[in-house]
């Protein structure tokens, strides 16, 4: 059986090593670990800026995570919780892991008044994660992302 939690610091680790991995497979790129692992850090000493959530199976092997970032809409006098940093083990992929961690969220973001959404961002090639979120029921037609990174 899966359950999901919220993070904990003994998780670090784990996080960072499943970041690394998702990072080579989505966008082929190398992350550096300390600078990685700082991040991590800095998520769990101001849980203002995100919080981990772990995907678990039997006592504590964790199988999957993500991390969810506040975003503040003056339309809608609220929170919009961002997805990102998702990665579900290889080997329990296509199981229904993420689809249970959504839920997970979902249910946080509708049982809060102050919440009123859910985005994630999603790799334009990224069609076999793009086809889960629609099963979701989630929208992709109304934005289109554009950034700028130092």
């Amino acid at each position: 059986m899966i359950q999901i939690r919220k993070a904990k610091f003994k998780d670090l680790e784990t996080i960072a090593n499943f970041q690394q991995l998702m990072a080579k497979e989505t966008e082929n790129i190398v992350l550096k670990r300390d600078a990685l692992l700082e991040g991590i850090e800095t998520l769990f000493a101001d849980p203002s800026k995100g919080t981990y959530y772990v995907a678990t199976k039997g006592e504590e092997t964790i199988i999957a995570c993500l991390l969810i970032t506040p975003e503040w809409s003056e339309w809608r006098n609220g929170t919009v919780m961002w997805i990102q940093s998702v990665y579900v083990d290889i080997s329990h992929r296509a199981k229904g892991v993420f689809r249970e961690m959504y839920e997970h969220i979902k249910s946080i973001v509708e049982e809060d008044p102050k919440l009123c959404g859910i985005r994630l961002y999603v790799e334009k090639e990224n069609v076999k994660a793009q086809q889960v979120y629609e099963k979701l029921g989630m929208n992709g037609e109304h934005y289109k992302l554009y950034e700028w990174l130092k």
